[in-house]
């Protein structure tokens, strides 16, 4: 009587698959495939390289300075002018202030002022309002921007203004003649006063308004995957 044979171990369950393989790899995490490679270095889809921001921040010192013709066209339509009065005083001419206590030098300096300031506030607007996400170096252009503008602003404004000569200026209206001051500034600080402003003002709406980066998101299971349910 010979003894039942005994039956086959069972074959292992990935034996009909072929060889093992390691799972397959999870969801990629989002945003992970659309990274791009651009002049050496990978930007994700969350903003453009450096070199594009290095680009638009030229673009905009470049139209912030061209508003500095504009400033320097108000500044010299609405300052008040100072005035002086020419003599003749042993064969030379002289000129000199027809009102020693009038304030009209220290209106010049706070009209440039006031008008850089709201020139510095409107430029951070827009700027903020057509580049939302901001960086530094648009920053850096804003201020580059205000201060090119201020000094074309101040050129302009002298330009446009009395002539610089007030000798020759006194011999030609003449003797005792009452004429205008060349327009100038007497705080040279005041070129400050538009970059100061834009720098402020866009910081300021960047942080209240600017886009937020997502808070990041916890998982207690394996591979970020949520834990199984008991």
């Amino acid at each position: 009587m010979t003894a039942p044979l005994t039956p086959p171990p069972p074959p292992h369950e990935h034996s009909s698959q072929g060889p093992w393989q390691p799972p397959a790899a999870g969801p990629a995490a989002p945003g992970a495939g659309h990274a791009e490679h651009a002049g050496g270095g990978w930007y994700g889809q969350d903003g453009p390289g450096m070199r594009t921001e290095v680009r638009e921040a030229g673009v905009v010192a470049v139209a912030v300075a061209l508003g500095g013709v504009l400033l320097g066209l108000l500044w010299w339509w609405l300052a008040p002018h100072v005035p002086l009065v020419g003599d003749v005083t042993g064969g030379n001419w002289v000129v000199y202030l027809k009102d020693t206590e009038g304030e009209q030098a220290i209106g010049v300096d706070g009209t440039f002022v006031l008008l850089a300031l709201g020139f510095g506030l409107v430029s951070a607007l827009v700027v903020f309002l057509l580049r939302r996400r901001g960086g530094v170096p648009l920053v850096v252009g804003l201020a580059v921007g205000g201060l090119l503008g201020s000094l074309l602003a101040w050129r302009v404004g002298v330009w446009l203004g009395p002539a610089q000569d007030v000798i020759a200026h006194a011999r030609e209206v003449g003797k005792g003649v009452t004429f205008s001051a060349p327009l100038e500034l007497g705080a040279k600080g005041a070129l400050l006063a538009w970059p100061l402003a834009a720098l402020v003002v866009h910081l300021g709406l960047t942080a209240l308004f600017g886009p937020r980066d997502p808070e990041p998101e916890f998982a207690d299971g394996p591979y970020g995957a949520p834990p199984p349910a008991k």
